[in-house]
């Protein structure tokens, strides 16, 4: 399980620090053997080595080679720092000032909303464009050869179309832009996790994802100094900082969900998935803002596109239709059946996810290199066009095509005259098209077996799909492995009486398979909503005893020092004392320039908060490493601040303008009479760090990481000494889920 953080498919690259095949860095500054016994436990964070036997009786802390972190995802300071400097600007700003910082966040959140609704447009147009091709290419072809033959001329068609799409996208993903791979979702749930993930939101990957036609990732933030550009356009410089960011990244998140479903709302809920922590009234009214901008200007370019100039209706680029709320009521008999329904998705659901799980453990292993990723890509999308084409070919499910029929492209292959090939609906089309001729086609429009086959099939097919390198999620492929199980309930169900009148429409089975308020939003009906909330809870819960949702899975395999909302159940007997690190290299308040230099260039450790302590080591601040960098780089000395080199005060605009990439310690140039300065940290640091005592329990510690978004919290005794130092690697450490609590508890025994 060597160099788990280099290959899964969203991250960069080695990293940029290392040649391929190396072992990945360790929290512990170790590296992982390339040969090892070990054993992998999907509801763990961590790779367990006999665990058993490393432990004996109640430990007081767990040994710290066996929670396996990633050392090149940091932690983002979602805390202010309430120095001197930012006090001082605080103070001086003027009422009127805080208010125009106010409408400028508003006005940020526009145009976030702006952008991700008139890209999302642009996505549509071409989207459309090229799958018409393809189709439609396909489809002549088909035909043509139906009679005379050479229908495998057709097959090879498909197949060099589809690997050719999928070509270019992978080559961009696997050769440029590694971290573009996916639908982007876990990595904006590190990112409100407060986890900085490298490259997630530069220029160069949202345009790969806008090229690669990803609608679940519409959601950067507006830069207005772009490090890929190397511009900085010294515009909303106020807001350079981790927690502005964050709040315009769940902006961007809930205006690429608005924009993609037309669910302004949905889009608001999805963002406060991981950031309900820090959210307020005034933030989540500009969230909706953001939400509400982006549908309406798809929906305005949108009209103009389809020359109906004004015509705001268009729900969303994914829309499913809409249903009549009275053909398509339900009952008070038919809820156990969604409860039964959901339960059986739940399952399906955990076997999705373990098998992918699986693949995703065998790319990790052997299909690490960017040809590789490319080939099988290639191959899946090869693949694919195959098994479509079969299936369609030996499928004898032939329905009539009526005049209003809303096929796109429907098939008639060795169907009679006015006749359509019915599994070619589900197969030759779109993702979304399907899902919506699965909700409201006729009854009788497909039979069990077609439908059961369908199911099946492209159930194992998206199970493949999902980690490959190209910028494609899994959203739609669940929805429409959803609405065809759904849909199939419905069919049977209805078989079981006499008439087949008593279940209503096969519809409403398909719909209640989706997620509850994108859905109806997305459908425009509310008849569902108990039902749909009651399958997705039942699905949630039987799926979530066997496995974890999918992208935690993938969160996890990144050795990413996620923390889920709640610390471990049984988890109160651990204090801040068995899981702080220590000892803690502390800094004077008063400190020499070259003990600072040495510090922050001692490539064993990592450590980006150090203590700030007056003797004999009493707390009295704490100061980042970014911080450092700066003063270092201004060269911010006693010495010379008492001669006339001063050329002026340090201000806080200095901090914004080296953020986001700050420099390197190595690039800082200190020449040896400098070393033997003094540097005062009073001004610089900030006075009132989170703190708790030593005997403070787990779970306390957790509350306060994770509600106030904190990169650092010290540990202090009785005397106000700094005794140790948790970070939120720490934390995730510990945080090991269900079976790993039941693995510790069995050791103690």
């Amino acid at each position: 399980m060597a160099n788990i953080t280099k290959k899964v498919s969203w991250s960069s690259r080695a990293d940029e620090s290392g040649l391929a095949g190396e072992a990945t860095p360790l929290l512990n500054g170790s590296e992982q053997p390339r040969h090892s016994r070990q054993f992998y436990v999907v509801n763990s964070f961590f790779l367990y080595v006999s665990l058993q036997e490393s432990l004996r009786g109640r430990p007081k802390e767990i040994p710290h080679n066996e929670k396996l972190l990633s050392l090149k995802y940091e932690s983002l300071d979602y805390d202010n720092i309430e120095n001197q400097l930012f006090l001082e600007e605080e103070r001086r700003m003027s009422h009127m000032s805080f208010r125009c910082l106010e409408i400028s966040r508003w006005i940020v959140c526009g145009l976030i909303g702006f952008l991700t609704g008139l890209i999302a447009c642009g996505i549509d147009i071409v989207v459309e464009k090229l799958a018409g091709y393809k189709y439609e290419a396909v489809k002549e072809n088909i035909e043509k050869y139906t009679e005379a033959g050479g229908l495998s001329i057709s097959l090879v068609l498909w197949v060099v179309l589809n690997s050719a799409y999928v070509m270019v996208g992978s080559i961009i993903v696997a050769f440029f832009e590694p971290v573009a791979a996916g639908s982007g979702i876990p990595q904006i749930k590190c990112f409100l996790n407060g986890i900085k993930i490298p490259r997630v939101v530069r220029l160069k990957v949202r345009t790969t994802h806008i090229l690669m036609d990803s609608l679940e990732q519409k959601d950067a933030p507006l830069k207005v100094k772009s490090t890929s550009l190397k511009r900085d356009f010294k515009i909303f410089e106020y807001f350079r900082r981790d927690t502005e960011k964050r709040d315009f990244v769940s902006a961007g998140a809930a205006a690429g969900v608005s924009a993609a479903f037309g669910a302004p709302v949905g889009g608001v809920l999805f963002s406060l998935e991981e950031g309900a922590s820090f959210w307020n009234q005034m933030l989540t009214w500009r969230i909706f803002f953001a939400s509400m901008i982006s549908t309406f200007t798809l929906n305005f370019f949108l009209s103009i596109h389809h020359k109906k100039t004004g015509e705001l209706s268009n729900p969303g680029l994914i829309n499913f239709g809409t249903f009549d709320s009275e053909t398509m009521a339900y009952n008070l008999y038919e809820v156990p059946l969604f409860i039964a329904m959901g339960a059986i998705g739940g399952l399906l659901g955990a076997l999705f996810n373990f098998l992918n799980n699986c693949l995703t453990m065998f790319r990790i292993r052997y299909v690490h290199r960017p040809c590789l990723q490319v080939m099988e890509a290639m191959l899946v999308a090869a693949v694919t066009a195959t098994v479509s084409f079969t299936m369609i070919y030996f499928c004898n499910d032939c329905q009539p095509l009526d005049k209003d029929h809303t096929e796109e492209y429907p098939l008639q292959l060795f169907c009679a005259d006015g006749q359509y090939n019915s599994m070619a609906t589900a197969f030759f089309n779109t993702p979304e098209r399907s899902v919506r001729s699965l909700f409201h086609n006729q009854p009788g429009t497909y039979n069990p077996q077609t439908l059961g086959l369908f199911t099946l099939t492209y159930f194992f097919l998206a199970c493949w799909t999902y980690g490959l390198a190209v910028s494609a999620g899994v959203f739609i492929p669940s929805l429409l492995i959803g609405a065809a199980w759904g849909r199939l309930c419905g069919i049977l169900l209805g078989q079981l009486s006499s008439t087949g009148k008593i279940w209503a429409d096969p519809g409403k089975y398909c719909s209640v398979l989706n997620l509850t308020v994108i859905m109806m939003e997305a459908t425009g009906n509310v008849t569902y909503g108990f039902p749909i909330m009651l399958v997705l809870m039942t699905a949630k819960i039987v799926g979530d005893y066997f496995v974890e949702g999918l992208y935690d899975i993938h969160i996890k395999l990144q050795s990413v020092p996620f923390l889920h909302w709640e610390a471990p159940a049984t988890s109160h007997w651990l204090t801040a004392r068995e899981v702080m690190s220590s000892p803690v290299t502390c800094l004077n308040r008063i400190e020499k320039v070259g003990t600072i230099v040495d510090i922050l260039s001692n490539t064993s450790t990592s450590h980006n908060g150090f203590p700030v302590v007056v003797q004999p080591a009493k707390l009295c601040g704490l100061i980042l490493r970014s911080q450092l960098i700066v003063l270092l780089k201004h060269k911010v000395f006693v010495e010379l601040a008492r001669s006339r080199l001063t050329q002026r005060k340090l201000q806080l605009k200095d901090f914004r303008d080296a953020y986001p990439r700050f420099p390197p310690i190595q690039s800082i140039h200190v020449s040896q009479d400098e070393r033997e300065c003094m540097m005062d940290l009073t001004e610089f640091m900030n006075p009132t760090p989170y703190t708790v005592p030593q005997e403070t329990s787990l779970p306390r510690v957790f509350k306060l990481f994770r509600a106030l978004g904190l990169r650092h919290v010290v540990v202090v005794n009785d005397e106000n000494k700094v005794v140790g130092l948790v970070t939120r690697k720490d934390l995730a450490r510990y945080h090991m889920g269900k079976h790993g609590l039941e693995e510790l508890q069995l050791a103690q025994t």
